[in-house]
């Protein structure tokens, strides 16, 4: 039996500043409480189950939800109801109060990682540590690196670094063709992200099976496949809506994890790590960007070392 299996698990609806957010919950309710922060465009499920058993089975209780726009949550029309990743933020503060957590541990994967930074700087009280995976330093202009890569611009002096060759060329090619439209189309697209989303060190053994099974469990329980680029469309509503100077005002005990062959944010952990007082860096070996199936026993074994080491700080 797997650890997620013998953990309890409640999937619902939770409402949250007059939207409804999917959350699924781990563990005894008892427990310190772990909020699993995803990134932009991405699902709770993305949080792969044997990583959250791992942690629940440590002695936590864990929470994965899907943000606005993505999953199960509420789909919104942008044009009607715009929003920006100050809203994202605030969801997820949001989501902490509905569940009762004055305080919770935060883990946050890419864009989910800068909103728990946010978080972090602004509610101190209410985070006992922060976890930080393959994402980038709040307020250092990552969006703008991105898109000035895609367009093939020069960075100006003190950027951060910019993705990867391959993951550039993947998104120009794509941007030059139509976009995927039907559900076999996204599937198959998604897939192929999949690969360049591992990095150069990708494995021979890709199990497009298995990812293809994945991609379509989460086009299918989409409210509206469509709304996820509104997540984009946030991000360009307020551009420069990141707090500067905010990994500077983080007091929650902090650990980073970067894959040594991160494509979209290579190097941005160790530049996280030098800006937030006393944060680890954990660089994983041959992880890419996303938690792959090879990289959930490293990553979990360093975030429930550094949940116990951070036990002692204010208490969930």
């Amino acid at each position: 039996m797997s650890a997620t299996s013998e953990m309890s698990t409640v999937g619902r609806m939770v409402e949250v500043g007059g939207i409804e957010l999917w959350t699924e919950e781990f563990g005894d309710p008892s427990h310190p409480p772990v909020l699993l922060i995803a990134g932009s465009m991405s699902q709770g499920l993305l949080w792969p189950d044997e990583f959250v058993g791992r942690i629940a089975a440590a002695g936590h209780r864990v929470v994965r939800y899907d943000h606005r726009d993505v999953g199960r949550s509420t789909a919104l029309d942008f044009e009607r109801n715009p929003y920006t990743w100050a809203d994202l933020k605030a969801d997820a503060v949001g989501l902490m109060d509905a569940l009762g957590m004055g305080s919770a541990h935060l883990v946050g994967h890419s864009a989910g990682g800068m909103l728990a930074q946010w978080i972090a700087a602004e509610h101190p009280g209410r985070v006992e540590s922060l976890t930080l995976i393959g994402s980038s330093p709040l307020g250092a202009g990552e969006a703008h690196v991105l898109v000035r890569a895609l367009m093939g611009q020069p960075q100006p002096e003190g950027s951060l670094p910019e993705p990867t060759a391959e993951f550039v060329d993947f998104f120009r090619n794509a941007a030059a063709g139509p976009p995927p439209v039907t559900r076999a189309e996204t599937v198959d697209f998604q897939i192929e992200l999949a690969r360049v989303l591992r990095g150069a060190a990708c494995p021979s053994d890709f199990d497009e099976d298995a990812q293809r099974r994945l991609e379509e469990r989460l086009y299918d329980r989409m409210r509206d496949p469509r709304s996820a680029a509104n997540h984009r469309l946030a991000g360009m509503a307020d551009p420069d809506a990141e707090p500067q100077g905010a990994p500077a005002r983080v007091s929650a005990p902090t650990l980073v994890v970067e894959g040594t062959a991160e494509p979209v944010k290579p190097g941005h952990g160790r530049i996280i790590a030098q800006e937030i007082a006393g944060a680890r860096l954990e660089m994983v070996p041959g992880m890419g960007h996303m938690l792959t199936a090879d990289a959930v026993e490293p990553v979990a074994n360093a975030l429930v070392a550094h949940l116990d080491a951070s036990a002692g700080g204010r208490g969930a």
